[in-house]
């Protein structure tokens, strides 16, 4: 095979792996509290991602990162581990996995109205296009909205984690357009912050919880496999693709998440809702195909 479509396949098997993380959260936050889950899952993946820093050329950068880049990396990490995936987490132990991922599609709508105000990025008409296009499936996929008290908390959550993911977006790329830094650098720094606070918070919250065997393999399967594997391997693959095949491949998420949530989950989906969620993913599409950044600094979705 080619060099390029040996990378369009492993971009694919990444997203195919983030795909799998919703119902594996899903199955642990049967015993496992979310902030907790979410604080475990990251830092893990950090610890990992430590060892391969210490063989790294950006152990040096680390080093000599200034008292202001360090401030950034941090702001970074409170905003999108912390904030984005702790309320990724809590979302999901409320609402079923496809109406989040229907939710978490609006992040690059927010980010490209967001961006439009601090960087400078004014969408194009056929951008615009698609962010109505995506107001419209989601009205199509909730209509009509009767929703429960339970769920209602959880689409809260929601969109706050989708405001935190907006703004870490617009900072990360801000960060990676300067070139100063390269990804794994940005990543572990923003990580180990990020992930550090959610595990305290989620101690002091719910306390030490008591976890057993299959909470711990999905907590390390996630991690490790699904987490720091699979961003390394989307890193790798950034070395051939361009962005908007990146995105793309990336945009294959919102097909694999109802298809796991009906198989593995036993969760249901009307036409209508799936009509929804077609138009909601064909608008998201259409609004990255000019604000992908550079440098990604972050795994995507889950």
């Amino acid at each position: 095979m080619s060099a390029h479509l040996t990378a369009v396949l492993q971009a694919l098997f990444v997203v195919f792996l983030w795909a799998t993380s919703w119902v594996l959260i899903k199955i642990g936050l049967q015993t496992l509290p979310p902030i907790t889950f979410a604080g475990l899952r990251y830092f893990l993946a950090f610890v990992c991602l430590l060892g391969v820093v210490i063989r790294n050329e950006v152990k040096g950068e680390i080093t000599h990162l200034s008292k202001q880049d360090w401030s950034r990396l941090l702001v970074l990490g409170l905003l999108f581990y912390a904030g984005t995936q702790g309320a990724s987490f809590v979302a999901l132990a409320y609402l079923p996995a496809i109406t989040v991922n229907l939710l978490w599609s609006f992040s690059s709508v927010t980010v490209a109205l967001m961006g439009s105000i601090w960087l400078a990025e004014k969408p194009t008409f056929l951008q615009w296009s698609g962010i109505i296009l995506s107001i419209v499936g989601a009205w199509v996929y909730f209509y009509p909205v009767v929703l429960p008290h339970a769920q209602i908390i959880g689409i809260i959550v929601a969109l706050v984690g989708i405001l935190a993911n907006a703004v870490s977006s617009i900072l990360g790329r801000g960060i990676n357009r300067s070139g100063k830094f390269q990804p794994l650098t940005v990543t572990v720094v923003s990580m180990g912050a990020g992930s550090i606070l959610l595990l305290a918070f989620g101690w002091y919250v719910d306390g030490i919880p008591v976890i057993d065997l299959k909470g711990w393999t999905i907590i390390v399967w996630l991690a490790v496999v699904n987490t720091a594997f699979a961003f390394t391997l989307w890193n790798h693959t950034l070395r051939t693709l361009t962005a908007i095949e990146s995105s793309v491949a990336n945009g294959t998420m919102m097909i694999w998440i109802p298809i796991f949530a009906i198989l593995f989950l036993g969760e249901s989906i009307t036409r209508m809702e799936l009509a929804g969620l077609a138009v909601v993913g064909m608008g998201t599409l259409i609004v990255q195909l000019r604000r992908i950044p550079k440098f990604p600094h972050k795994c995507s979705g889950q």
